[in-house]
């Protein structure tokens, strides 16, 4: 029986063996209430109209509608929406998009269970949860300038392991024109080396991989 003041969670994540391992870690607070589940973003924008939960639990990806679609869509129609991401996802750039998405909180799926239910809690309150080592990501993430353009096509130069002189010839510009943005690359990612920079250019998304 749900208690006065009790929060009402919905859980949305692909894995049904996930889901009940939370449902039952959560339900042994008693001011804790899972109202719902689904299993992708779409199911949750429909679980969210229909149960109208306090918190949302989201995982980060899963087929179909992922969770910072659907992050999105629920905060274009319900800017209070209050949600929580959990994941197993470590990568910059889905801690930044889901945060820019007005995610409320973030969260590994290694968390504990004192730790999950106090961030549920914070984020019911209206505050924001964010482990501090995530934070620090977070803060040296935002120290650093984003790359332009063509320093964008210099890095994929460098992925492809071609040499100054051939990035040069690629882009109609000069080995010494490269030379200085294969610095400037360097020292905007806070790279010792080409081979660093271009793992910090996967890990922000600025490269992908070939299709």
């Amino acid at each position: 029986m749900a208690h006065p003041g009790s929060i009402r969670v919905l859980l949305v994540d692909d894995h049904s063996v996930v889901r009940m391992g939370l449902a039952a870690v959560l339900s042994l607070d008693e001011h804790i209430v899972i109202v719902g589940e689904a299993e992708d973003g779409a199911q949750a924008l429909e679980k969210f109209r229909t149960e109208k939960p306090d918190v949302v639990l989201m995982d980060v990806r899963m087929p179909g509608m992922g969770g910072l679609e659907a992050l999105r869509a629920l905060r274009a129609v319900t800017p209070e929406a209050r949600v929580l991401m959990l994941t197993t996802s470590e990568l910059d750039e889905d801690i930044q998009r889901a945060i820019e998405a007005g995610a409320a909180g973030y969260l590994q799926k290694s968390v504990t269970r004192d730790e999950l239910v106090r961030a549920i809690r914070c984020v019911h309150a209206g505050g924001r949860y964010m482990p501090e080592a995530l934070t620090r990501r977070l803060e040296q993430l935002a120290k650093r300038r984003h790359l332009s353009h063509r320093e964008i096509e210099v890095l994929d130069g460098m992925r492809r392991g071609l040499s100054n002189r051939d990035i040069a010839l690629a882009l109609s510009i000069s080995e010494h024109t490269v030379k200085a943005h294969v610095k400037a690359v360097l020292q905007k990612l806070e790279s010792a080396d080409r081979a660093e920079a271009v793992a910090r250019g996967f890990e922000q998304g600025l490269l992908r991989v070939d299709e």
